[in-house]
C-alpha cells in the first residue's frame, strides 16, 4: 500500500464537490480526511469517513494534515493560502490563483520560505481535446501555426444573482473564471506572447461582472491567438480552430469529464474515463508530403486525475511539478494586462 498523504479540503461548493473530492479520492495515496463546511455536513453523504469541521483553523492546527486544497471563491484565496502555508501545509488552490500578480508572487515566495508545495488547479491541461492539440503540434501535422482561436461560448442570457462569479468585485467575472483556462492553454501551446489586445464587457442586462471577452495574443512570429467567450451563443460554435501552413484542425464540443463528474462519476469507478464519443472528434485537414489527409481524428482521453497524481508524486518522489505556481502567476499577469488594454482601448506589450 502506498504511503498516505492526509488531505484537508476547504470548501464543498460546486468546485470542491464536483471536481476536487471525486478526483482526490480516486488517487491511491491521497486520503481525504477532513472537509470544511460551515453550514452542513453533506460531504459525509458521499464520503462517510471524512470529518466535517466548521473552520479552516481546524485544518491548520491538525498535525496529521499534509495537504490542504482550497476551493473557495477566488476573492478569498490569498488569506487561505497564506494561512495554510504558515501552518506548514502543502497547498493546492483553485484557479484563478489570485486577483493580482503581486498577491500570487507573495504566496510563491512564502511557499519557498516554508519549503512547501504550492500549485494551482489548472485541470484543463488534461482536457482530451487540449491533449490532442498538443500531440498534433508536437508532430507538426499543421506546419507552422499562423492563426488560432479558442472559444468558451455558452447560452446564459440571464445573470445569476447567487453565483459569486456574476457579482461585482475584484476577481469575479467570466474572464477570471473561464478566460484564465484559455490563457493557460495558449501559453502552454505557444509560449509567452509579446502583445495583448482585449475587449472585456458586461453584456447581460443586470449583470455586475464581465460576462464577455475577446482577447488577442500576439507573438513575434506573427502568430495570433484569439480567446473568446460570449453568454449569447445558442448555436454551437467551434471550441478550437487552428490554421497552419500545412493545414487546419477544427474541434467542437466540451471535454466530457466535467459532465461525468457532475453526474456523480469518478475516474476510479468509471471505465473508459475521459473518452470522447466519436461524434465530437475534431476534423484534421492537412498534407503529409504529397498526400492530402482529411477526416476526423480520435480525441485522446482526458485525465483530470493526472493533476492530483502529479501532486502526490511531486511531494512523495520529487517528480517535476506539472502546474508550477509561477505559471499560474503569469496567467494573472496576462489578465491584468488584458484588463488594462480594454480600459485604455489599445494593444499593449505584455511586458513593458
Amino acid at each position: 500500500m502506498k504511503p498516505q498523504l492526509q488531505v484537508g479540503l476547504i470548501g464543498y461548493g460546486f468546485a470542491g464537490k464536483t471536481f476536487h473530492a471525486p478526483i482526490i479520492t480516486s488517487i491511491p495515496g491521497l486520503n481525504l480526511q477532513k472537509v470544511v463546511q460551515r453550514s452542513s455536513e453533506s460531504a459525509k453523504e458521499r464520503y462517510p469517513w471524512v470529518e466535517v469541521v466548521k473552520s479552516a483553523d481546524e485544518l491548520y492546527a491538525d498535525s496529521d494534515i499534509d495537504l490542504i486544497i482550497i476551493t473557495t471563491p477566488s476573492t478569498d484565496h490569498v488569506d487561505f493560502v497564506r494561512n495554510a502555508l504558515n501552518a506548514g501545509k502543502h497547498v493546492v488552490v483553485e484557479k484563478p490563483f489570485t486577483v493580482t500578480k503581486s498577491e500570487a508572487d507573495e504566496l510563491i515566495q512564502l511557499a519557498k520560505q516554508k519549503n512547501k508545495v504550492l500549485s494551482v488547479f489548472h485541470n484543463r491541461r488534461w482536457d482530451g481535446d487540449f491533449l490532442t492539440i498538443q500531440e498534433i503540434l508536437q508532430n507538426n501535422l499543421l506546419g507552422r501555426i499562423r492563426e488560432c482561436a479558442f472559444h468558451w461560448d455558452r447560452f446564459h442570457p440571464t445573470a445569476s444573482r447567487k453565483n459569486w462569479r456574476d457579482q461585482a468585485g475584484k476577481g469575479a467575472g467570466v474572464f477570471y473564471d473561464l478566460g484564465v483556462h484559455l490563457l493557460d492553454q495558449a501559453v502552454q501551446l505557444f509560449g509567452k506572447p509579446n502583445k495583448i489586445a482585449a475587449d472585456i464587457q458586461i453584456q447581460r442586462e443586470g449583470a455586475n461582472a464581465h460576462d464577455y471577452f475577446a482577447v488577442t495574443l500576439g507573438y513575434d512570429d506573427k502568430l495570433k491567438v484569439t480567446l473568446k467567450s460570449s453568454p449569447f451563443v445558442r448555436s454551437e460554435s467551434p471550441r478550437y480552430i487552428l490554421h497552419g501552413e500545412k493545414g487546419s484542425f477544427i474541434k467542437y464540443g466540451l471535454d466530457p469529464q466535467e459532465k461525468a463528474l457532475i453526474s456523480g462519476q469518478s475516474p476510479a469507478s468509471t471505465p473508459q474515463w475521459g473518452v470522447e464519443p466519436e461524434g465530437q472528434w475534431g476534423e484534421l485537414n492537412t498534407s503529409l508530403g504529397k498526400i492530402h489527409l482529411k477526416g476526423k481524428i480520435e480525441t485522446l482521453p482526458g485525465a483530470y486525475q493526472n493533476y492530483y497524481q502529479n501532486i502526490y508524486d511531486h511531494i512523495m518522489e520529487n517528480i517535476e511539478l506539472e502546474v508550477k505556481p509561477e505559471e499560474a502567476s503569469y496567467n494573472i499577469h496576462l489578465i491584468e494586462r488584458a484588463l488594462q488594454s480594454h480600459k485604455e482601448g489599445r494593444t499593449l506589450l505584455v511586458d513593458n
